[in-house]
């Protein structure tokens, strides 16, 4: 309940227990073994964040989450501490509260969808199960498609992209660094495996805009927005990575604000130590940053989880108001788990801490928030208020008919495929394969033209090489006659000179002999 401008979540005898607004972004966990309460304490602090006017975010792991947008009942324990602790006097009153579902399958609500480069290479490589090398070469991607422009929004785009990296390899390696086939096509068989598990469905247009889950309704009420986890549970890391995805693109779109009266905004994330495990040292290491900063930008953030252990040491430090349900040792090590929970609580001389905690019943917890100078309070062993909402489930009807009310529903609705990397690449294939195919045939055209030049030389030269030797022939006939007739009258002259029949037949055979050599020297044989 949100009462005397604070979150009044519990009873510590007869005592409230409450959160500062003021101190709410310095962020929350809320611990406690399976069974032990920490659902109906999530709702409680959501329903009250949303009565101050904050915006919720939580995720439904078993679908009983939804149903915060209609009244409770007073059945079982609730209507027991309803009237124990005189909460209708307090203005305690069963009622919903407003309520958006999303979903990253669009099948339980609006669809949930970012882009392949607002998720980025790291938190993608955690997505997709990448070794380090890949990881670096899909930096090298991410990277060399910012540089030529080219938008990567869904996985298709991705693939194109690594294709293209692959056909230009050694390009991308002198400008890049080493980028090897085997390194890309790895890449590629782990986008596949998240499109047959539908993980596609995340990456797309329209993207989710953070600034839509800041709203409140027309009574000022905060939203809670609700995902869905009931099918997202089957892929831990894609949720636990959606989360540390969210987390950073609130960091980075929402401006600083520095202390405000209340948050802008608070986000559950149960199941927390999804978000940690198998996360790099540079993946911890940024969301440590985040924790750490994202507080000025009027966020606050409660991690619910079984454990303290499952959070890291650096995370855990910044986690000012604690909820810690009841813990089990059955074993050396859960002991240990449960005397360092304690031991993170200031002591409170009327009970042992340690013994207290692991004998907690079902909606005890032990509590300690920051008061208003920023100072831990003692833990206080108390019990946890009755939910004002539904603890049921939202049938498929109710929560249809929620989903088309809502005013984002016409935003997010349809999916839309714009221009990208895909298209890009797809005309850019087309375009170097007519290239490709123009240059062949000039190429082709060029040697057909130069064999037929080559062949009409040839032509041309047999053809001048033949009128050569016919003229040839001709010029020694002519040379070969007129010598004859030359040497004949030469000798006939000569046989005269010598007289009677003897020298004409001596001249004339001379003549002739002479005339064709001398002309045959001058006009060659």
């Amino acid at each position: 309940m949100f009462k005397d401008e604070k979150i009044w979540f519990g009873m510590a005898g007869g005592e409230k227990l409450f959160i500062n607004t003021k101190m709410a972004n310095r962020h929350g966990l809320i611990a406690g073994a399976t069974g032990t309460g920490k659902t109906t304490t999530l709702r409680v602090l959501a329903e009250s964040f949303s009565d101050c006017g904050v915006p919720v975010f939580l995720a439904d792991m078993k679908g009983d989450l939804a149903a915060m947008s209609k009244p409770g009942t007073p059945d079982g324990f609730v209507g027991a501490r309803v009237s124990e602790y005189g909460l209708e006097a307090e203005g305690f009153a069963f009622r919903g509260f407003p309520t958006a579902y999303w979903d990253v399958y669009a099948e339980k609500g609006m669809p949930l969808r970012t882009t392949v480069s607002e998720m980025g290479p790291l938190l993608l490589s955690r997505i997709l199960g990448l070794n380090a090398t890949q990881e670096a070469v899909l930096t090298v991607t991410f990277k060399a498609a910012d540089d030529e422009g080219l938008l990567l929004i869904d996985t298709k785009d991705l693939k194109a992209m690594l294709n293209f990296a692959g056909e230009n390899a050694d390009v991308f390696s002198m400008k890049y660094g080493n980028v090897t086939k085997q390194s890309l096509a790895a890449i590629i068989r782990a986008i596949v495996a998240l499109e047959a598990a539908g993980g596609e469905q995340f990456f797309g247009e329209p993207a989710l805009n953070i600034a839509d889950w800041i709203r409140t309704d027309y009574n000022g009420k905060g939203v809670i927005n609700v995902l869905d986890r009931q099918k997202l549970m089957h892929n831990p890391t894609m949720y636990g990575t959606f989360m540390l995805w969210m987390i950073s693109e609130l960091y980075e779109t929402l401006p600083e604000v520095g202390d405000l009266p209340r948050p802008r905004m608070v986000f559950f994330f149960d199941e927390a130590h999804l978000l940690f495990d198998n996360a790099s040292r540079e993946l911890l290491e940024k969301l440590e940053q985040v924790v750490k900063l994202i507080r000025s930008k009027g966020v606050g953030i409660y991690f619910i989880t079984q454990s303290p252990r499952d959070i890291p040491d650096g995370i855990l430090a910044q986690l000012g108001n604690k909820i810690q349900h009841g813990l089990r040792a059955y074993t050396p090590t859960e002991q240990k788990a449960v005397r360092a929970a304690a031991d993170s609580f200031r002591t409170n001389p009327a009970f042992d801490t340690y013994d207290t905690l692991i004998n907690l019943g079902i909606g005890e917890a032990l509590v300690s928030v920051l008061d208003e100078s920023g100072v831990p309070t003692i833990a206080e062993k108390g019990v946890i208020l009755p939910p004002q909402c539904s603890m049921e489930t939202l049938s498929d009807a109710e929560r249809e008919a929620a989903i088309n009310a809502n005013e984002l529903y016409l935003k997010y609705r349809d999916f839309f495929d714009r221009d990208s990397a895909y298209e890009f690449l797809q005309r850019k294939g087309i375009a170097d394969a007519e290239e490709a195919e123009r240059l062949k045939a000039e190429q082709e055209e060029a040697k057909a033209a130069e064999k037929q030049a080559l062949a009409e030389q040839k032509a041309a030269e047999k053809q001048a090489a033949s009128a050569g030797r016919q003229k040839s022939r001709v010029v020694k006939n002519v040379a070969s006659t007129a010598g004859s007739t030359i040497g004949r009258e030469l000798g006939n002259a000569l046989g005269k000179s010598v007289g009677g029949s003897f020298g004409k037949r001596l001249g004339g055979n001379l003549g002739s002999s002479l005339g064709r050599g001398i002309f045959g020297s001058l006009f060659g044989k």
